[in-house]
């Protein structure tokens, strides 16, 4: 393995094989026949390659910048960002949640009276206002430790893709491109423009990525250009994973379940990187789920994931690897699509020099969809057929240097007070809406869900509301109340952990489009909320932008048995 850290490969015959003729993207595969090995001009440097991580990967980049590339990277994007008339004409909005050195930024196209110019324009004014924003705070996108892109057709997959690289690129991203999550959304239903892009962003540069560049065994590569994880302050984030068998890049056949096992396998096979593991680290889940699942096969995920949890745990304990078990929150969201079987374009580079190339690339080299890279400033593109994919996961871990301090608590509900607000009452079931993790002075993870049982329950309080509320549809008037115990509620469990809205980093709002109700409207609700309530409790600063942003989403829950919340909150606040 330490040759390569001072010889390259390089092919000296090689058969291109045509697999899929196309006038457009046309699919093929790169066959070597003889190779040698180069001398490298100069060798890694040990500060840019983490020495852990090589010992048990096949191809994986951890990035450092550098000052140079910085400048260059921001003289880019001021080039790029500086005509803004366009992103104006379309009326993008903005939202931003208040902490000064994590936060997220949030931008979406709204207007429902006009027809949306396509997906690419679309995504060009989304992306040109948040690196607007970026710049307006003294940021770039090497700032951005992870993005969500949200289209409204999966069709467009690869369109997306080409105009997502043309502003996230290497050279403004010399710490390495953000981790990635790419999901469908009914955004037009909703009255929405065809993208939304949310960003977390940071102050600093100490983040550390993972970028998977080549077919390997261990882990997938990246069907995109994003990195596979990013670890910056004891916080993980995981692109999200799909079910893709690593070797052959095909997603596994047997339905949900089975795609299911083999995105928490490729979970922790990212995890091991970071010396931490899925099963006793992961502080919340994502789980999206294609529309195309049938009802009678979603409660086989749950399940699934239950299962292997348990047995990861087991084997961790074996091992004597297993210290404080963290129950991460689950939550799961009904979504028309996921990344499924379109041309999907792979548009990577080299991280810096190839030279950081490493760990059985002769074994690479002879797999059928491996790449080479003709110099360091040529895009490479493969592309290949994905079956329709079912499930998709999006973990995130908190990974500590020294396991064994880590606490973390489930604090009693009924012991905490909380003010009065909007003529709440203190009850019981409140406790049941609630799912958290919270590591005292560190993390506080929520996820509020607010089924139909709940909203009525929060709306009988509510002069003129409906008691028997049998056809699961509130009134204008009901979903404001609502809004507000939303308010209610996330205020108190972060009061009750020493946590303030000051340390949220974001706070987003899932509804479904059977609610009926223009994104629009609903923001405005929950804006006039947040709005009296900074009024009534002096505990948070209001300003231009929203510190939430809303989601619209087919259905979502904290079980794939119950994915019909009338809204789910998530909230993740950190202290550093």
């Amino acid at each position: 393995m330490n040759n390569f850290q001072n010889a390259r490969i390089v092919l000296d015959e090689f058969q291109v094989v045509l697999h899929s003729p196309d006038s457009i993207a046309p699919v093929g595969v790169l066959h070597p026949l003889a190779f040698h090995l180069e001398n490298k001009v100069e060798s890694i440097s040990s500060s840019a390659i983490n020495d852990a991580c090589l010992e048990k990967i096949d191809s994986v980049c951890e990035v450092q910048g550098d000052c140079l590339r910085r400048c260059t990277a921001m003289t880019q994007s001021i080039d790029a960002a500086s005509n803004l008339d366009d992103v104006i004409e379309h009326r993008p909005l903005i939202s931003k949640t208040r902490k000064d050195n994590l936060f997220s930024i949030c931008c979406w196209l709204q207007d429902s009276s006009k027809i949306s110019a396509g997906l690419q324009e679309d995504m060009k004014a989304v992306l040109k206002k948040i690196e607007a924003q970026l710049m307006e705070y003294g940021f770039g996108w090497e700032n951005v430790l992870y993005i969500h892109l949200y289209i409204s057709d999966m069709n467009e997959f690869a369109l997306a893709n080409e105009t997502y690289v043309k502003y996230i690129t290497q050279e403004k991203c010399p710490f390495g491109v953000p981790s990635r999550s790419t999901i469908e959304l009914p955004l037009l239903q909703v009255g929405m423009g065809k993208a939304y892009v949310e960003v977390l962003v940071t102050n600093d540069q100490s983040k550390r990525v993972l970028h998977v560049q080549s077919i390997s065994c261990w882990a997938p590569s990246c069907i995109g250009p994003y990195s596979q994880a990013t670890l910056h302050k004891g916080i993980l984030h995981m692109a999200g994973q799909l079910g893709l068998d690593p070797p052959t890049m095909n997603l596994c056949s047997g339905g949900p379940t089975v795609e299911l096992e083999q995105a928490l396998m490729n979970s922790e096979a990212v995890a091991k990187c970071f010396n931490c593991s899925v099963s006793n680290a992961a502080i919340l889940f994502v789980i999206y789920c294609s529309t195309r699942i049938p009802p009678s096969e979603r409660i086989g995920i749950q399940d699934k994931l239950d299962r292997f949890l348990k047995q990861m745990r087991l084997f961790q304990e074996n091992k004597g690897c297993l210290s404080i078990v963290v129950d991460p929150i689950l939550l799961y969201v009904l979504v028309p699509d996921l990344p499924k079987r379109v041309l999907v374009i792979i548009l990577l580079k080299p991280f810096r020099k190839t030279e950081q190339w490493r760990a059985k690339q002769c074994q690479l080299l002879e797999s059928a969809y491996s790449y080479l890279w003709s110099d360091e400033s040529t895009w490479g593109m493969l592309t290949w057929h994905l079956d329709l994919a079912l499930v998709e996961i999006k973990p995130v871990l908190y990974v500590e240097d020294d396991m064994e301090t880590r606490e973390t608590v489930v604090e009693d509900m009924s012991c905490t007070t909380a003010s009065n607000h909007w003529n709440f009452q203190e009850a019981s079931w409140h406790d049941n809406c609630i799912q958290k993790c919270v590591i005292p002075g560190k993390i506080c993870v929520i996820v509020l869900s607010v089924t139909n049982e709940v909203a009525t329950k929060v709306c009988s309080q509510s002069p003129g509301c409906n008691q028997n509320n049998q056809d699961h549809r509130f009134c204008d008037e009901e979903i404001d109340r609502i809004t507000k115990f939303c308010i209610y509620l996330l205020d108190k469990v972060l009061a009750g952990n020493g946590f303030s809205w000051e340390d949220v980093t974001h706070l987003k709002f899932y509804f479904p489009t059977s609610l009926c109700m223009p994104l629009e409207t609903l923001s405005l609700m929950f804006t006039n909320s947040f709005n009296e309530f900074a009024e009534m409790s002096q505990r948070i600063n209001i300003c231009k932008e929203p510190i939430f942003n809303l989601i619209p989403v087919l259905g979502s829950g904290k079980s794939t048995s119950s994915m019909d919340d009338i809204i789910t909150c998530e909230l993740f606040s950190q202290k550093h």
